[in-house]
């Protein structure tokens, strides 16, 4: 597949934004855009442990759905979730009713608060796994790499589910731990300003 294709209005993005209608808002606004804020980090890492063995349309088209039945992700409220709440959001047609992953979300929310309480955020957490410029492949040429690696086995460790190096490398694309937006990708270049002008959390 070619990198770039022309969306409609005619620029070339990344050749999956292109696949799908959803998509060109979520890829020119979001993905590979630094995120600093935990609730919004946590989300995104759930969002893509519910993906795997799905579709990532399957799962931006559920968003809203996701985040009213988990409460917008707040950390400290998912973690307090219990069986009641399992047993409803298996009854919620709008998300994926998977029960090892809706338990293992409930689960990495309390593994987060361990986190923050350690390490004073989830941000500066998982922004100290940055990779140097020598470590990064050519875009999109990997679906896993050294740094989702490590993080996928630190966090393993600190008992957090659903976190294995391929789901943590699709986070790390999508919350900007690295710019994967091809070369010649009309938004590469707005992802490397935003980082320009990034102080990562904790440092």
């Amino acid at each position: 597949m070619t990198d770039v294709l022309p969306g409609t209005d005619g620029l070339p993005r990344c050749a999956w934004a292109v696949a799908a209608p959803e998509f060109p808002a979520y890829h020119d606004t979001e993905w590979g855009f630094p995120v600093a804020e935990d609730r919004r980090l946590f989300e995104k890492l759930c969002l893509e442990g519910f993906q795997s063995g799905l579709s990532w349309r399957t799962i931006l088209v559920k968003r809203p759905a996701f985040r009213a039945a988990f409460a917008d992700f707040d950390i400290p409220t998912v973690a307090g979730f219990d069986e009641r709440d399992v047993a409803r959001l298996l009854a919620d047609a709008g998300i994926v009713r998977h029960r090892g992953k809706i338990e293992a979300t409930i689960n990495n929310a309390g593994r987060a608060l361990e986190l923050v309480e350690s390490e004073g955020s989830l941000a500066s957490y998982v922004w100290s796994f940055e990779p140097s410029a020598d470590e990064l492949a050519e875009p999109q040429s990997m679906t896993t790499s050294p740094t989702s690696v490590a993080l996928s086995k630190d966090l393993k460790k600190r008992g957090w589910r659903f976190t294995g190096p391929t789901t943590v490398f699709a986070f790390l694309q999508a919350m900007g731990l690295v710019n994967d937006h091809a070369v010649g990708c009309v938004t590469r270049d707005q992802v490397e300003a935003a980082r320009a002008a990034f102080g990562p959390p904790g440092r």
